[in-house]
């Protein structure tokens, strides 16, 4: 009876990892959740909801993080950093692909940013555009971070 118990009890456990929902174990349990939106390309302009932010910045690089309402348009996006020394020349520029859910309210963008020189201050503004580069209406003011 207890060899019975145990094996139930394994096959229960091993089928919970094989039919876990791993996009609802990557949520982070303190996310403000946004609220439920369709946009229509045209009815509503797309905005920035969170960030941008700096995620992590290291001497060598940095990653920038931000999220916006859900652009629409092509499922294929471009999430753009500009940045530079010089707030009034951001002439540096780190690009990412994303692929839109078109299910939900928003999208996370995250562009990494190699190449740049330790302790030293850097401005930067983020956009994104449809795949074919066409702008989506998402742009930031100029924010600024130092890396290590």
């Amino acid at each position: 009876m207890n060899r019975l118990l145990l094996k139930l009890a394994m096959t229960v456990a091993v089928g919970s990892v094989f039919h876990s929902t791993p996009a609802a174990a990557q949520v982070s349990p303190t996310a403000k959740k946004a609220a439920r939106v369709r946009i229509t390309r045209g009815s509503e302009r797309v905005r920035i909801t969170q960030g941008p932010e700096i995620e992590r910045a290291d001497p060598d690089f940095a990653i920038v993080r931000w999220t916006s309402s859900n652009p629409g348009g092509s499922p294929e996006h471009r999430g753009i950093v500009r940045y530079g020394t010089d707030p009034k020349d951001l002439s540096q520029t780190a690009s990412s692909p994303i692929r839109l859910n078109p299910d939900h309210s928003y999208t996370v963008f995250r562009v990494r940013m190699d190449g740049l020189k330790p302790r030293t201050t850097y401005y930067y503004t983020v956009d994104s555009t449809e795949s074919n580069g066409k702008p989506d209406g998402v742009k930031s003011t100029v924010k600024r971070f130092t890396t290590r």
